[in-house]
């Protein structure tokens, strides 16, 4: 029990500095997610659940290697800071659905593989409605952006419209295929966990499904769009929390926030002993 109590409360101020530094652009400590992440992987080897011993490190170990490949570059490297990209620079771009996948891989993988170990044992009824519910909540904001790219598209002037209009919609139905994946995976991880007991990892998925609503705005916002092309409907992207000079990621740090919190209610719930009072599981 120690050890992971221990364990749990090194990576809270570690996620803590991560998220400072996503807020302030500029990172506080340049090891801060590796180490947070890391220590909830040992976490996870030192308390394996004796159900699906081999699930949640292995989830945390696709997260612990995303982390160490997008660490920030130390201050005094050629890496750090701004990059230009300039034509011929032979770097290919990447499709609407890479963006978009590249944005949530890490999490989408990882919920996978803990939905894989934990759904053999059944469905619950009483969760499985609720994660119906959000999960349509998630598949209609994304339509609603889809259709509402398509309405800007089809109001623009001509030379929008057309073939490069209709190349336009599907690229943003493309983008946003992957973080609504994830949402729907996590929502179904988050009712399979709350009729086993696991009330706290359940909190925990269920936080990571939220995450693909900011995403969503994100993976669109990677796609080159026209000036007459706006996001009105855009609740959760990169200007929904208004940016300031100290402050110049506020959305890009609460989407951090709901990150890791995910991950340490994962593993929270996880480790610990399940709560007694579970329903019956039945066969979907």
């Amino acid at each position: 029990m120690r050890p992971r109590l221990f364990l749990l409360s090194a990576a809270v101020p570690c996620a803590a500095f991560h998220v400072a530094g996503v807020l302030t652009a500029r990172p506080v400590w340049r090891y801060a997610e590796v180490l947070s992440i890391g220590l909830l992987l040992a976490c996870a080897v030192v308390n394996r659940s004796p159900s699906s011993p081999w699930a949640l490190g292995a989830a945390l170990a696709v997260l612990f290697i995303d982390a160490v490949r997008t660490m920030p570059a130390a201050g005094d490297s050629d890496g750090y800071g701004w990059k230009v990209l300039v034509p011929g620079s032979g770097r290919e771009t990447p499709s609407a659905f890479e963006s978009g996948l590249a944005l949530c891989w890490p999490s989408l993988v990882a919920a996978l593989v803990l939905l894989v170990a934990w759904r053999r044992s059944g469905w619950y009824r009483q969760s499985v409605a609720p994660a119906v519910v959000a999960a349509a909540l998630i598949s209609g904001y994304a339509g609603v952006r889809i259709v509402s790219t398509w309405r800007a598209v089809a109001a623009a002037p001509p030379k929008v419209a057309g073939a490069e209009g209709a190349d336009l919609t599907m690229a943003v139905g493309m983008a946003v295929l992957p973080p609504l994946v994830l949402g729907i995976t996590a929502l179904a991880l988050a009712s399979v966990l709350a009729g086993h007991g696991r009330r706290l990892a359940s909190i925990g998925a269920t936080l990571l499904a939220l995450m693909a609503l900011p995403l969503i705005d994100t993976s669109i916002d990677t796609i080159p769009m026209p000036l007459s092309v706006g996001s009105a409907n855009a609740l959760f992207a990169w200007g929904g929390i208004t940016p300031t000079l100290s402050m110049p990621q506020p959305m890009l740090a609460l989407t951090a926030v709901f990150e890791l919190t995910a991950y340490l209610l994962l593993v929270a719930g996880l480790t610990d002993s399940p709560d007694p009072t579970g329903a019956s599981p039945a066969e979907a």
